[in-house]
């Protein structure tokens, strides 16, 4: 049976990422360094090659995206844009510690919402129906690589709702410029809308191991 190969990377670093500041919609470039780290990363393990790529609209995946994928034109995807933080953008936790709605929002109830901020079921949601549109469109038309270049929370989002094996979010976290490697069966998907999680990538998790044993 036909299978197709599916990539999440997580674009590189900007300087709210650095300050840990809550950076949603708030359009930062990557950072001069962490141009610098993507290509490092590409020339040491090479990206894979893709039929399509899917990209936030926000500048950190583009960028990142051009770095990882400079051959392939990108698709943008509007809603794998970051999460809406309202009041809360460009603020840290540090800052936020003594707000009470702060308080509410980050214990993760799922209806819970920062002030003018999307709550985190619209972002689920959000996701969810734009990754389930593109797999679709990608078996339909047979577009067997592809890749998507967004944002950490959409990423983690995406395996936490599909992939296999079943894990919380915080089970997804990943570095800047890297992802997972994922191999989605028409038949499982079209039963059960999941998608097994095989390896990381650009780095395999056997060169993982060997480099942590050296």
């Amino acid at each position: 049976m036909k299978t197709y190969t599916l990539y999440l990377f997580r674009h590189g670093l900007t300087k709210g990422n650095i300050n840990a500041q809550y950076i949603g919609h708030t359009d930062y470039p990557l950072t001069m360094d962490s141009i610098e780290t993507l290509k490092h990363i590409k020339a040491k393990h090479h990206y894979p090659e893709v039929d399509a790529v899917f990209v936030s609209p926000l500048k950190r995946a583009m960028q990142s995206a051009d770095i990882m994928f400079p051959k392939n034109n990108k698709i943008v995807i509007d809603g794998f844009i970051e999460y809406n933080f309202g009041e809360f953008e460009e603020l840290t936790a540090e800052d936020l510690k003594d707000n009470e709605d702060f308080q509410n929002w980050f214990r993760g109830d799922i209806n819970a919402a920062p002030p003018h901020g999307e709550s985190n079921a619209e972002f689920v949601q959000r996701i969810c129906a734009s990754f389930e549109k593109v797999i679709n469109g990608c078996i339909k038309s047979g577009v067997q690589n592809i890749a998507i270049v967004s944002h950490a929370g959409v990423l983690m989002t995406i395996l936490s709702c599909y992939g296999l094996p079943e894990a919380p979010m915080a089970h997804w976290q990943m570095d800047a410029g890297y992802g997972y490697k994922l191999r989605i069966t028409p038949s499982l998907w079209m039963q059960a809308n999941k998608i097994e999680v095989v390896d990381t990538s650009p780095q395999s998790l056997s060169e993982l191991t060997q480099t942590e044993n050296e």
